[in-house]
């Protein structure tokens, strides 16, 4: 006679399956399986996103918040939100931000034009509408992939498309070698003063300028910067910032 094994219930003689087929499931179980695949994992704090993946695109009312978040996370000067608002009510075509694969805000630059009048105005000065920056700041991780410069150059176009900027300005801290790289070499700025004791620990201020060469026929800005003699040689030096050093732009 043969004889068949019975195994208990209780058995771990046989393994459950990794895994139900859907065809087995309910509707509802189903759903929150898919929901579980396509939910993404959090990238691992050693990971970098990958330059083509972040995406440089106007700002939206619904970006403050977090554009604020990443103002906190990455610099000393500080702003209320309602001062978000005013930039994005007056300017919104100068706001720009660099969003993840997961539309995470991870940078931002928030621009303005300046419309004060010229200190000694006569017949034969011509207006020389501008912008500035206001703030500029890229997430810690996400630096050193050319982000910054991409936002910036995203402002630059803005400002002379819309509002026929002939020149760009802002302030850096005098001791930020950084951000001062950063525009000096990439971006084409000069210093073209100092502000004494400009913020609020009292450090000085470097006002930098950067002219735009834009080609009437084109209404577009020159992209191109041409160096000085004196600065090719170091044209291949990194156009980003360290990691350890925050971007000011305030």
């Amino acid at each position: 006679a043969s004889h068949h094994r019975i195994t208990p219930p209780h058995s771990t003689a046989t393994s459950p399956p990794p895994f139900l087929p859907l065809r087995k499931l309910s509707a509802r179980t189903a759903s929150s399986v898919d929901s579980v695949k396509t939910h993404a994992l959090p990238t691992p704090c050693s990971a970098k996103t990958p330059l083509a993946m972040v995406t440089i695109r106007r700002a939206t009312p619904e970006d403050l918040i977090s554009m604020q978040t990443c103002n906190l996370s990455c610099l000393p000067e500080n702003y209320q939100m309602k001062y978000y608002f005013y930039h994005i009510l007056s300017w919104p075509q100068l706001i720009y931000v660099a969003a993840d694969p997961n539309n995470r805000i991870v940078g931002y630059v928030l621009a303005k034009m300046e419309d004060e009048a010229p200190a000694e105005p006569s017949a034969s000065s011509a207006p020389n509408p501008h912008g500035h920056i206001t703030s500029l700041a890229v997430l810690r991780r996400y630096r050193n992939m050319g982000i910054a410069r991409k936002l910036m150059e995203a402002a630059h176009m803005a400002m002379v498309e819309c509002f026929g900027a002939k020149f760009c300005s802002l302030h850096v801290r005098k001791s930020n070698e950084a951000a001062k790289h950063l525009y000096v070499k990439s971006l084409g700025y000069e210093v073209s003063g100092i502000e004494a004791k400009y913020y609020a620990d009292m450090e000085d201020a470097l006002d930098m300028k950067r002219w735009f060469v834009v080609d009437e026929s084109k209404a577009a800005v020159d992209a191109k910067i041409e160096p000085k003699p004196e600065q090719t040689q170091e044209q291949t030096q990194d156009d980003e910032l360290p990691d350890l050093v925050p971007l000011t732009a305030a």
